[in-house]
């Protein structure tokens, strides 16, 4: 079954480079999420003042990766204590955050946020709400690790490789 949600991880290029990695990810787009302003530029949101977070838009096939199960692969990459950063990557753009599109993913949204507070001694400041607004990034932001292999990535892409063989997924 196709279903959409929206991660806000530190700098997207990495978030959805790692994404595009597992299986079940049918499509993803880099964009800006839940800000004040509309068609917001990359500098307007790196300025900090329109209320965006770099997150990435992904559109998954839920019998071949449920929900859970991608949220886990996220988290695996994305620290949930860390507020508005991720690596090296500061300010309230590089939040990171669970947007839902559909009002069933909430519970299962809850119930990682709920686990990642059990296992971790800091508070857990994932931000989780209903996608608000999405507009896509510039197009040199997208796939931008595909384009720039040596470009700047907080997350280890390697990591995908050993979710999916941790969790027998199949690419």
């Amino acid at each position: 079954m196709k279903n959409t949600i929206y991660l806000a991880g530190g700098c997207f290029w990495g978030v959805q480079a790692y994404m595009e990695k597992l299986p079940g990810i049918l499509e993803t787009e880099t964009g800006y999420a839940n800000g004040k302003t509309e068609n917001p530029t990359y500098e307007e949101v790196c300025r900090n003042d329109t209320g965006h977070a770099e997150a990435v838009r992904i559109v998954y096939d839920s019998d071949v990766l449920p929900l859970a199960i991608l949220l886990k692969a996220f988290f695996k990459v994305v620290d949930p204590t860390q507020l508005n950063r991720q690596g090296g990557d500061v300010g309230t753009q590089y939040r990171n955050g669970v947007f839902y599109v559909d009002e069933t993913d909430k519970p299962v949204i809850e119930d990682m946020i709920a686990y990642l507070q059990k296992i971790n001694d800091r508070p857990v400041v994932t931000e989780v709400k209903k996608i608000e607004n999405f507009y896509s990034a510039e197009e040199y932001h997208q796939h931008y690790l595909d384009k720039n292999p040596t470009g700047y990535c907080h997350i280890n892409l390697f990591d995908a490789e050993e979710f999916i063989r941790e969790n027998g997924l199949m690419k």
